[in-house]
């Protein structure tokens, strides 16, 4: 007999991954649905499909029984998810065309390694003040630490290997994971990490 929403979201809760693959598998459609109707400059629909997995995700640790169905509220906090990701990407590319730089009145051009002419971006010098540098290096030491703090081993290896490009079949063999699971844990890094963006 098929186990309902519910029932998996209290097994969630309980830390059975299991629960959450099929969880997951059950509302995929669901979330890509949702992204479809969103448009994200510069990013692909997966990008999308990911935000509407961590509403989902969300969704699992927020519910509680008093709400109608678990159904409405996954809908409700994917759609959110995806929203909040959309409105946050488009305040960024906001603040990139205000501080952009011209290429016209910046650019020059180098030899490249094939002899030919590479253009190339000369920005204005803005060094650092060796107080201002240090500020920088605490801060970055700062990130590393709280986000070594947040994830599990696993999640700090899936991550490291991730960023250094790795496909997730090649994650999956390197850290003993089905596909599934490697996808899954992304999702929950990338939540887990949502403090990075404030």
């Amino acid at each position: 007999m098929q186990r309902t929403d519910e029932e998996l979201v209290q097994m969630i809760k309980l830390g059975i991954e299991e629960a959450e693959e099929e969880l997951f598998a059950r509302y995929k459609s669901v979330v890509s649905s949702v992204a479809r109707s969103y448009f994200l400059m510069g990013a692909e629909l997966d990008d999308l499909i990911q935000e509407g997995m961590i509403g989902l995700y969300k969704a699992c640790q927020k519910f509680s029984e008093k709400q109608a169905s678990f159904k409405t509220f996954a809908y409700l906090c994917i759609k959110r998810q995806i929203q909040t990701a959309v409105k946050q990407a488009n305040r960024q590319k906001n603040r990139m065309l205000n501080n952009y730089v011209s290429l016209d009145s910046q650019g020059g051009y180098k030899t490249g390694e094939n002899g030919e002419d590479e253009a190339v971006l000369i920005l204005p010098s803005k060094e650092l003040s060796p107080d201002a540098e240090i500020i920088q290096k605490e801060n970055y030491q700062e990130i590393i630490k709280k986000i070594k703090s947040a994830l599990s081993p696993l999640e700090l290896k899936v991550l490291t290997l991730y960023l250094k490009g790795n496909s997730y079949q090649t994650i999956s063999v390197e850290v003993g994971k089905s596909y599934k699971s490697v996808d899954n844990l992304l999702y929950r890094i990338k939540n887990k990490l949502e403090f990075l963006k404030h």
